[in-house]
């Protein structure tokens, strides 16, 4: 059996042989030279390989690290056990918990909004009237493209991309290149939409939250994701067909009701401003009192089912608020849960620490900012962000805003690199693949540079 860590004459910090129990109440230990801190960054990388490989192995990415999280906390758990300092792993789990649970309930009202609407048609009836237009390939492409990068910040980049590319192979899906230009628009808009926006994007979110980036202060970042959208956008316009698909007669019309629930999503998400600003509550208070308000509505509908008539509404559906909540992406839900905790972890064994001086201290805040972004495209942008959060490395707010932006927009780079592509090569199988893309990722990078550069010199004040 493994001995009580204060006899090893093997040490957890160099100097400090024998001496755990003699450290102070509430200090860390430093287990990066540790082999449970390297069993548990193994842990951890193995975990996110297979997220990555998700595509090839359908296997849910919230499975491995939601393991891997369980097994990283339970060696770090067992060796403050031996060490005799259990309360401190105890209290630092029961932080990553708390932070985990306000990110999840507040995702969790957003998704059920989100799904509410989808059930009343609201989405449906948006593609059949883009679709009844009979618009142009290169219109088409643009108007995706527009609706894309202003829809994302209320809506999430997921469910914007998925909505915008069905209209795209509804309309002009015979013609490859098409669906291949008009995807990574999508996605290049979806995802620069959701940077300037504390809803667009759980990066966004989770910077909001912490209380770093007040809320009207994210709108600094509009101009700098607009020219990140614009730029590629400009350019790939000259590849896109100018042709003009036959229109559909298609005629969608939404359930009763959507019109409410859409206006009251818009009330919910002023109530978590509100809380926020006004009275310094977490913004999670906000956004469930806003599900108390979806919940009454429901009640209504529900109970005025029968009044419900015309010939677009078909047979009365009485309309169930619990069905969009168990609707919600639980996997992403879980999956989150599982790198909060994951990196929560690798956080408190010191490894962040260690990354966040070679980052900050010796790169500095802009080349660690932008590489923030680089990375993102490789690796999903919520660990990379939640590493950034817990690191707290001092930067001015424009830094702050800087890595932010990169963060959000660095996974349009490759089409793996943010749930809106994954999404969207499983939607356009084909069509739109990880080498069409990578086609074009030159070009998504002048984009990426020159949002970096517009808000260097656009929100220059906000880095003195």
């Amino acid at each position: 059996m493994f001995p009580r860590l204060a006899a090893l004459p093997l040490t957890l910090l160099p100097g400090l042989a024998g001496a755990a129990e003699a450290l102070p109440h509430g200090q860390r230990l430093d287990l990066t030279g540790h082999w449970v801190g390297i069993v548990s960054l193994l842990v951890f990388v193995v975990a996110y390989a297979l997220v990555m490989s998700e595509e090839f192995t359908h296997l849910r990415k919230s499975k491995p690290v939601v393991l891997a999280a369980g097994i990283i906390w339970i060696l770090i758990a067992w060796v403050y056990h031996q060490a005799g300092m259990a309360e401190v792993a105890n209290a630092a789990v029961r932080h990553d918990l708390l932070e985990y649970a306000e990110l999840m309930l507040f995702l969790l009202v957003a998704m059920t909004y989100i799904n509410a609407m989808e059930e009343r048609r609201v989405f449906d009836a948006l593609r059949s009237w883009l679709i009844r237009k009979g618009f142009g390939l290169r219109a088409l492409f643009w108007i995706t493209g527009v609706l894309a990068f202003f829809i994302s910040p209320v809506a999430d980049n997921l469910t914007t991309a998925l909505l915008m590319c069905a209209v795209v192979l509804a309309v002009g899906g015979d013609n490859d290149r098409f669906v291949t230009l008009a995807c990574i628009n999508i996605v290049v808009a979806a995802n620069a939409g959701g940077a300037f926006s504390p809803f667009g994007d759980i990066t966004t979110l989770m910077v909001w939250q912490k209380g770093i980036v007040d809320f009207w202060t994210f709108f600094a970042l509009f101009v700098p994701s607009l020219v990140n959208w614009l730029v590629p956008a400009a350019i790939m316009h000259f590849a896109v067909p100018n042709a003009r698909p036959t229109a559909s007669d298609e005629m969608v019309h939404m359930k009763r009701g959507a019109r409410r629930i859409m206006a009251l999503f818009l009330a919910t998400i002023a109530t978590a401003v509100a809380v926020h600003n006004f009275v310094d509550l977490p913004p999670v208070i906000g956004m469930l009192t806003g599900l108390g308000y979806l919940q009454l509505l429901g009640y209504y509908l529900k109970r005025s089912a029968h009044l419900e008539t015309g010939p677009e509404l078909g047979s009365p559906v009485a309309f169930d608020v619990f069905k969009p909540v168990a609707r919600a992406e639980w996997d992403t839900l879980l999956f989150f849960y599982g790198v909060v905790l994951s990196v929560g972890g690798l956080g408190f064994i010191g490894y962040l620490g260690q990354l966040s001086s070679l980052m900050y201290s010796e790169w500095g805040a802009l080349t660690a900012n932008v590489s923030v972004g680089v990375i993102s495209a490789l690796v999903d942008n919520i660990p990379v962000m939640f590493a950034v959060l817990t690191m707290q490395p001092e930067m001015s707010l424009g830094h702050w805003l800087l890595v932010t932006l990169t963060a959000g927009v660095g996974g349009s780079l490759l089409s793996i690199g943010s749930a809106a592509g994954v999404a969207l090569m499983g939607q356009a199988r084909g069509k739109y693949t990880f080498f069409g893309h990578l086609r074009w990722t030159p070009v998504v990078a002048l984009g990426y540079l020159a949002s970096i550069g517009v808000h260097l010199w656009l929100n220059r004040p906000l880095f003195s």
